[in-house]
């Protein structure tokens, strides 16, 4: 049995993992990082690379269907779909040297391709390897939920994990759940050529702005995808090639069944109890600055962590711990500046309060704001006008955005900014922005805050009127 003792050791190399071990090691700490499985975690392998990449290809073909408005005869793309899948697997590989276990050994990491599994409050094993560490960051992630379904256990389907080693194109794509992956996975196959079904037990994108994500879903129905809400399954049944789902709103048939009903976390086999780590379904029992409420050695980032499971929501906690441990300063992860997209095409993002959130919260001093993409000069040129900016205003500062439309996933960023800063929107209203351009959508909403105080304001035109008197 080999020893190691370090400062700390990162279990999960994911996208938290993997910046909480570059940033500890460049600043001068001893650290290990244990992976057992790929480097890059979920969001590189069978996550956010490869369903970007399928969607890429996807809005490819979709663009050769529609055109004749400006001009271009519109033409039915032959699709292979292999060689979509080759190109989804050339992401991952183009993209994957940067969280390549030699970048990180160049770093300093010592890097460990084994299961890791606590033997006591402050030592791991790894392999033939025991890990004494002064510290240790959980970034074990989360895996596709494969909900209790009568049946599920004698009928073949499919997750992320391995939807995108499928190269036969599926006739009929079955998804059970209608959040971001099934929405996203339901454009994308069929624009490339497969007869879609989305089958949700509640409402679909239940948890953004009920306005614009039903805006987004009367789109996706336009082109051909069956969105089936409020139908709660019951059973599935079926062979490769023949799969039934029955549910409390009928029965569906189709080639190919996709699981998108939400993610756990991966907590198993890791010897918590050992370690005295408090944990649940929920992820590890953690504080304000993501430290285990029961093991001060022990911190918890990204999906491990519970709350929003997103790789950038990894990534800022990354931050925060780095911070806490490395310099000893308080630090606390928040929630209200957090974005989210769906990579839809149109996209739809959020940040901060939806409008319901933000009208529970604030009550009648809310205000809120709708900017349409009808009124920007490079939506017209582009003809991407079916969006919608709503921007959620208490006292001048953004509390809340949502964003149907071509580029809201860019778009968003502007206001994470500035809910995160506290700005005014004064100071984006007051921004100058190259012309035309997408951006201009959420410089004029913020001025449309400011038009009716300064344009219909009787006080404003008296002074106005007054100065044009006096002024030379």
């Amino acid at each position: 049995m080999k020893r190691i003792d370090c400062d700390l050791c990162v279990i999960g190399a994911g996208s938290g993992g993997l910046s909480v071990a570059a940033g500890a090691a460049q600043m001068g700490a001893r650290v290990v990082l244990v992976e057992r499985a790929e480097m890059g975690g979920d969001c590189l392998n069978s996550g956010c690379v490869p369903s970007k990449a399928m969607l890429a290809a996807a809005k490819q073909a979709h663009a050769m269907t529609v055109g004749a408005e400006m001009g271009i005869t519109p033409a039915t793309p032959e699709i292979d779909f292999a060689a979509v899948k080759d190109h989804v697997a050339r992401t991952i590989a183009t993209i994957a040297p940067v969280d390549s276990q030699e970048r990180y050994e160049g770093f300093g990491v010592t890097v460990i391709r084994e299961h890791a599994r606590f033997t006591s409050p402050d030592e791991v094993q790894a392999g033939d390897t025991a890990i004494r560490a002064r510290r240790f960051v959980l970034a074990t992630g989360s895996r596709p939920l494969v909900p209790p379904i009568d049946g599920i256990a004698d009928t073949p389907y499919l997750t992320n994990e391995s939807i995108f080693d499928l190269r036969e194109r599926p006739e009929h794509l079955l998804i059970i759940g209608g959040g971001p992956i099934g929405i996203e996975m339901a454009q994308a196959h069929r624009r490339l050529g497969c007869e879609v079904t989305v089958i949700e037990g509640a409402k679909a994108l239940g948890k953004d702005d009920p306005e614009l994500a039903g805006r987004l879903l009367a789109m996706l129905r336009d082109e051909g995808i069956r969105i089936e809400e409020e139908a709660k399954v019951t059973a599935v049944s079926g062979r490769p090639g023949a799969i039934r789902v029955d549910t409390e709103k009928g029965v569906f048939e189709g080639s190919h069944l996709l699981l998108a009903v939400g993610r756990e976390v991966v907590t198993e086999g890791l010897g918590l109890d050992v370690a005295h780590v408090k944990h649940g379904p929920k992820g590890i029992a953690v504080g304000e600055g993501l430290r285990s409420e029961t093991n001060r050695k022990v911190y918890a980032v990204g999906d491990a962590a519970g709350g929003l499971m997103f790789t950038h929501v990894a990534g800022y906690h990354a931050g925060v711990v780095i911070r806490a441990l490395l310099f000893g300063l308080p630090a606390k992860a928040k929630t209200a500046h957090i974005p989210w997209a769906t990579y839809t095409d149109p996209g739809l993002a959020q940040v901060g309060l939806t409008e319901a959130e933000a009208r529970d919260r604030h009550g009648d001093a809310l205000e809120v704001i709708r900017q349409s993409y009808e009124e920007n000069d490079r939506a017209i040129a582009e003809r991407r006008t079916e969006g919608m900016l709503k921007l959620m205003v208490m006292k001048g500062r953004p509390v809340g955005a949502t964003i149907l439309g071509e580029r809201a996933d860019d778009l968003i960023g502007t206001w994470a900014i500035a809910i995160a800063s506290g700005q005014k929107l004064s100071k984006i209203a007051g921004a100058v922005l190259p012309y035309p351009s997408f951006g201009e959508i959420n410089k004029r909403a913020a001025g449309n805050y400011f038009s009716p105080r300064l344009f219909d304001n009787e006080w404003v035109k008296m002074a106005v009127r007054a100065v044009q008197r006096w002024v030379p």
